[in-house]
């Protein structure tokens, strides 16, 4: 009896030793797609213009500037809707920044960033606002997509400044997951 105890420990010890054999993190098996960097140069990022209006497509965040609403699209720029007729808003006009998930509105300044850069916009006139400074660096940008549980290629510095994430079929299992 008492080796028949022994022999059953030294089982259970070895079988607790044993590293199963899953290559799915979080239990998610990979499904044949994940996501892609998109890159783009440092100077092509860097551009900021507003231009015509444009239709919201994936909105993200928005601010009242009473009568006007500044609404995200995410990752592309700053939508800016004259509502002096709630009934009727009229899309005026899109500041166009790559990168650009978070916006905020104090007084007659815009904030919003530009990959890992501020950009700082007065806004006392909504229908022509200025991009009055830029500071550098002061975001920490992540090299792996927005969303949690994926597969995902892992970012090249070398090829440029990952500026979104396309979702792709891919052949093999990247790398990277989150």
């Amino acid at each position: 009896m008492k080796n028949a105890f022994r022999l059953l420990s030294l089982v259970l010890i070895c079988l607790a030793c044993v590293e199963p054999n899953d290559n799915a993190p979080n239990g998610v098996p990979f499904n044949g797609t994940g996501y892609k960097p998109i890159y783009s140069t440092a100077e092509e990022a860097a551009k900021v213009q507003v231009a015509a209006a444009q239709p919201l497509v994936q909105p993200g965040k928005i601010y009242l500037f009473d009568p006007y609403i500044f609404v995200n699209e995410t990752g592309k720029g700053i939508h800016i809707i004259d509502n002096k007729d709630p009934k009727n808003p009229k899309n005026l006009s899109f500041i166009s920044i790559t990168g650009n998930y978070d916006i905020a509105v104090k007084e007659n300044w815009l904030y919003a960033d530009n990959l890992s850069n501020l950009l700082v916009f007065d806004i006392s006139d909504p229908l022509s606002p200025k991009l009055v400074k830029t500071i550098n660096d002061a975001i920490t940008v992540n090299n792996f997509p927005p969303y949690q549980n994926i597969y995902f290629e892992c970012a090249d510095t070398k090829k440029g400044l990952v500026v979104g994430w396309e979702k792709v079929s891919m052949a093999t299992q990247p790398k990277c997951f989150r």
